[in-house]
């Protein structure tokens, strides 16, 4: 007799196959669209922890490791911001096919949240655009509205067209020119009707290397005969040139990019306004709604831990994001089951957001910072 499978969870279901390969496929991008929204464990308190059988303790305990892992993203003012400024470039995009469609560069610091932004704008672009024309274009090919590729340094003409057609799963992508890969990636955007293309880590290509002139030349291309907007995501991107003209054939080329690209920026939080000290007291207040911790107080990270965090994160939202989560698996694994200084003084962090922690810390012992605004939302 056949043993009988216990029916899945849907969040389980579609969650549980997403991992750090999800983007490079359209398949996995479908998952990360269509995940449903990840359902928070129940708020117990301490006595009706205690009061759990240790199955049920361990069990709780284990959707609470994989809430906290996953806490965001959140809808911070520079990602409202970003998306804004994402829609007003992608929907004036919408012209005629013989017309250039401008392109964006988001050029920001590591740990601002660049990725995860796109990836949230990704999404709504995907699910509005499926919403309004319907999942098949009408010859019967699949719409895929959005397709992501990743750059590497040693990234060529050739790999960045076969991982366009990667992502597709083209049967084409195993053998061919550049050229080939090129006519094939294109046929496949426009079979699928792609809308976005997003290239990430673009500050890994070598730009002044033969390959970066290349790819630089293909952006070119693909904005030309591509009928599709280039989203670009990167490091330092001016400063590599991107957006700058000089008298060198390279400099020129990279200018060509640069003229039909607008530049896009995140910052980090900054408390030296009271709009400041409120976006980011806002965001914590969301942060703290979403942590599940029995001792768990109101005020327990807007108001206690304000300083200490922005501090420790010198006010960067991937910083941020890391520290409260190991801070909360490490306050669930001890039975602390609250966020103090003592306990995420334990917890380790980015090596750049410690090194910018003493003269933060500084500055808020000697009364002349502080985080929080003349007025406290509840």
């Amino acid at each position: 007799m056949t043993e009988r499978r216990q029916p899945q969870k849907p969040d389980d279901d579609l969650r549980s196959k997403l991992d750090h390969l999800t983007l490079s496929r359209k398949e996995g991008f479908k998952r990360l669209v269509e995940a449903p929204a990840r359902q928070r464990p129940e708020q117990l308190a301490r006595r009706q922890l205690n009061n759990l059988g240790e199955p049920a303790l361990a069990e709780y305990n284990k959707r609470r490791r994989k809430h906290h892992a996953n806490l965001g993203p959140i809808q911070t003012p520079q990602m409202a911001a970003l998306h804004e400024d994402l829609w007003d470039i992608f929907d004036s995009n919408d012209q005629d096919g013989d017309k250039v469609k401008g392109g964006v560069a988001i050029d920001a610091f590591p740990g601002l949240g660049k990725t995860t932004a796109v990836l949230a704008f990704a999404k709504k672009l995907h699910r509005r655009e499926i919403e309004e024309k319907g999942e098949y274009t009408e010859p019967g090919d699949e719409r895929w509205p959005v397709c992501r590729v990743g750059l590497t340094s040693n990234t060529s003409m050739r790999d960045f067209n076969r991982a366009i057609l990667e992502f597709y799963g083209h049967p084409g992508r195993i053998r061919g020119t550049a050229a080939d890969f090129g006519f094939r990636a294109l046929d496949t955007i426009l079979s699928s009707e792609a809308q976005l293309l997003i290239v990430d880590d673009l500050h890994f290509l070598g730009w002044r290397s033969k390959n970066g002139i290349e790819v630089s030349n293909h952006f070119k291309y693909i904005a030309n005969e591509f009928p599709i907007t280039l989203l670009m995501i990167g490091v330092g991107l001016q400063k590599r040139g991107l957006f700058e003209e000089g008298d060198s054939y390279e400099d020129a080329v990279l200018a060509q990019t640069g003229r039909r690209t607008t530049r896009l920026g995140m910052d980090p939080f900054l408390i030296n306004t009271d709009g400041g000290r409120t976006n980011w007291r806002n965001t914590l207040l969301a942060i703290e709604q979403r942590v599940v911790l029995a001792d768990k107080f109101p005020g327990m990270i807007a108001d206690e831990l304000s300083d200490y965090l922005f501090a420790r994160s010198t006010g960067h939202i991937g910083s941020l994001m890391t520290l409260i989560n190991r801070g909360c698996q490490r306050a669930v694994r001890t039975g602390t089951e609250r966020l103090d200084v003592s306990l995420l003084d334990q917890v380790k962090i980015d090596a750049a957001s410690e090194k910018g922690r003493l003269e933060l810390e500084t500055a808020f012992a000697a009364g002349k910072l502080t985080s929080k605004p003349k007025k406290r939302t509840a």
